[in-house]
């Protein structure tokens, strides 16, 4: 493939940074959950929960506006020679990864609400209450919010391994579409 088709192969810079931009909050988030203290009946979502809560609040905004970028933009083709069956996982993972970097903070959200607590974005401008509080099913939502989580962190990891599979044995330009700087403005 010429240096000239791998370029017009590339995303665009702007799904390119809606995707940096997501693994860099991906990357807050998971530290953030990781060290905030555990969540009982009566605790209050302050300090790091707070972050916590705000940011799971950024990364639902972000989605959003990428997946709107996503469904109105073109999609560089995958190379010609890839074989259908990684076409195929390659599509189910990205629908995966998308699906769940909506649920994962909307889960969030709901179980927050039915705590009592209220979800702001920035830590500044509230969101809208999605259940009352003490909602026993947005109180279990917690639960599928954990799940979610670890599910995210292993497909992250299997999207890694792929680029990497795609970069270093197959030794194809599918890595290179995302990367910064690499093909179209």
């Amino acid at each position: 493939m010429s240096a000239g088709t791998e370029k017009s192969n590339s995303y665009n810079t702007i799904a390119k940074s809606l995707h940096w931009l997501i693994v860099a909050l991906l990357i807050g988030q998971f530290a953030i959950a990781w060290t905030m203290p555990d969540i009982h009946r009566d605790t209050k979502p302050v300090d790091l929960i707070a972050w916590h809560l705000s940011t799971g609040a950024f990364i639902l905004l972000v989605m959003l506006v990428r997946l709107g970028w996503r469904l109105a933009s073109t999609v560089p083709p995958a190379p010609a020679n890839l074989p259908p069956l990684l076409q195929l996982l390659s599509r189910a993972m990205h629908v995966l990864l998308y699906g769940m970097l909506i649920v994962l903070p909307v889960t969030g959200w709901i179980n927050a609400n039915a705590r009592g607590w209220t979800v702001t974005l920035f830590g500044a401008i509230p969101l809208p209450a999605l259940v009352a509080t003490g909602e026993k099913w947005g109180r279990q939502t917690g639960n599928i919010h954990q799940i979610v989580a670890w599910v995210l962190l292993g497909a992250v990891g299997l999207h890694v391994l792929g680029a990497l599979y795609h970069r270093f044995v197959l030794k194809d330009a599918l890595l290179q579409r995302m990367l910064p700087g690499e093909g179209r403005g």
